[in-house]
């Protein structure tokens, strides 16, 4: 049920807040691959979720561009 909310709330951001949204995520990207350095992650799962998420943000990034 969260992806489908994601989903939803994607199709209604501007393209700005989509940006923020990216820049967001891939920081949370470095982070996390930062932190998996030095450790065991909890969650070996998250980098692919987040991942998958930056795609879905670039997705509807690029569907906004095409309608302009």
């Amino acid at each position: 049920m969260a992806k489908k909310d994601l989903k939803e709330n994607l199709k209604g951001m501007k393209q700005d807040e989509l940006k923020k949204k990216f820049l967001d995520l891939q920081e949370s990207i470095r982070a996390l691959k930062f932190k998996a350095e030095g450790s065991k992650s909890k969650n070996v799962k998250e980098l692919a979720t987040i991942k998958k998420q930056v795609a879905r943000v670039l997705t509807e990034m690029n569907k906004n561009n095409k309608k302009k």
